[in-house]
């Protein structure tokens, strides 16, 4: 560590995607030295365990630029350090250590559920996330075992989705996949850039009949039906060439009430109810009408977002962190600041942003560019506040203290290691890529286990 700069603060940022990384960087520059604090070993979170597999180029450009910034004397960074109630440090810890403000950014580590019965069957129930982090190898999802039917009923109709369907469509090769939507064509949230890789393998005889089907609630709300369904076949163009016979449906109108288990506890089917649209403020909302189905399935998957982790030690509300409704360091006309609506007063020197502000909202560049204004804010706190005295002397005995929690903490210089090992590793094995999927072998190759 440089102890050779002007740093007059201490700030510690929890979570080390691309919200934290770029929220390091622009306090660095600011004028704080920072810790960097993340809970898995490598750093990059959804950038590097979120994005698709096969988008190299994305992810070495991202990583390129997480190396810069941890290059940043300013910036200290302790992998393998998890922070909440139940965690290796609380939020008292990291305050009692002596840090002036904590910026949390540490995303939203829960999954959201819809509560339906049957989701508590073991064998063929998952969330998105899981089986994003599963084919991304992060640990330990990467060596978890995610039993797959032939049959796939996704939940939801977004970017995840589409992910999702990929890789089973073109990894897996199950016999069908259906993407349920309790809105119309007209709401669909992926982008047609998303959609080439599967849309070769849209069934669309049936996606005209779903369209026929579901035309008259559109046009009784005025939407454009043929505009619907012009923007889901806009990816026709530029498809992919398909490599399975899989059969890949979009049913609109339809949202799930019930998951059928056999004796075993294995999916067995789907029971979904059919909804029409009736306008709420501008826009609008799917209700049943009372009549049900059951699907055929195997498996179903929920792509549905995500919530923050209610055990991490700040109060919860709707899925989200709470927030300073009034705040005193607002940025762009938005709140930063963690808030205890027990006490009706903000949470001192407490701020959050990227998904740990508003759980899966935008993609790498947005996560960017809130983390950059969640230290914009935290900066602006630090500056009612006196300087720190030795604030490098202080993460010097930090460091010490991680030290004392008898596991490996990992450094910059560990992950300069570990992707050296890895990309050797690929390069032996003649890939485009390559990782290790748990600790044990990463902690292994740094000598750390």
């Amino acid at each position: 560590m440089n102890t050779e700069n002007s740093s007059k603060y201490l700030v510690a940022v929890i979570g080390a995607g691309p919200a934290g990384l770029f929220a390091a960087r622009q306090l660095a520059t600011d004028g704080a030295q920072v810790v960097l604090l993340n809970r898995d070993i490598k750093p990059g979170g959804l950038a590097e365990y979120g994005i698709y597999p096969s988008k190299h180029k994305m992810k070495e450009g991202l990583r390129k630029q997480f190396r810069q910034i941890l290059q940043t004397p300013q910036i200290e960074y302790f992998g393998n350090v998890t922070v909440g109630n139940n965690g290796d440090l609380t939020l008292s810890d990291l305050r009692a250590a002596g840090f002036q403000a904590l910026l949390v950014t540490a995303g939203a580590q829960g999954t959201k559920w819809l509560g339906l019965p049957g989701e508590e069957l073991a064998r063929g129930v998952y969330h998105a996330k899981d089986i994003v982090y599963h084919y991304n190898k992060l640990p330990p999802y990467a060596n978890q075992d995610f039993y797959i039917g032939r049959r796939v009923a996704l939940i939801g109709v977004g970017n995840v989705m589409l992910d999702i369907a990929r890789w089973l469509i073109r990894q897996l090769k199950v016999d069908q996949v259906t993407a349920i939507a309790r809105r119309g064509p007209a709401e669909v949230k992926f982008d047609k850039k998303e959609m080439e890789s599967v849309i070769a393998n849209l069934d669309l005889q049936a996606l005209d009949k779903e369209i026929a089907r579901v035309a008259p609630v559109m046009e009784s709300l005025s939407q454009d039906v043929e505009a619907a369904k012009t923007y889901i076949l806009s990816a026709q163009p530029k498809a992919e060439e398909p490599v399975s016979a899989t059969r890949f449906q979009l049913e609109f109108l339809a949202s799930p009430t019930r998951i059928l288990g056999d004796e075993l506890g294995q999916v067995c089917g789907l029971e979904i109810e059919e909804t029409t649209l009736i306008p709420r403020n501008g826009d609008t909302k799917a209700k049943g009408t009372g009549v049900k189905r059951v699907m055929d399935v195997d498996t179903v998957i929920f792509c549905i977002g995500d919530r923050v982790d209610e055990e991490f030690g700040l109060p919860v509300q709707w899925n989200e962190f709470v927030k300073s409704q009034d705040p005193q360091y607002p940025m762009d006309g938005l709140s930063y600041e963690a808030y205890n609506p027990e006490q009706g007063a903000p949470i001192r020197g407490v701020f959050v942003a990227g998904w740990s502000r508003e759980a899966s909202s935008g993609l790498v560049g947005v996560a960017r560019k809130d983390g950059e204004r969640g230290a914009k804010a935290v900066f602006q706190y630090l500056q009612s506040l006196p300087p720190t005295d030795s604030p490098e002397q202080k993460v010097l005995s930090f460091r010490e203290k991680l030290h004392t929690l008898g596991k490996p903490i990992i450094s910059k210089e560990n992950i300069t290691q570990l992707e050296a090992a890895e990309r050797a590793e690929a390069e032996k094995k003649g890939l485009e890529e390559f990782k290790y999927g748990s600790n044990k072998e990463m902690l292994a190759i740094l000598g750390l286990s």
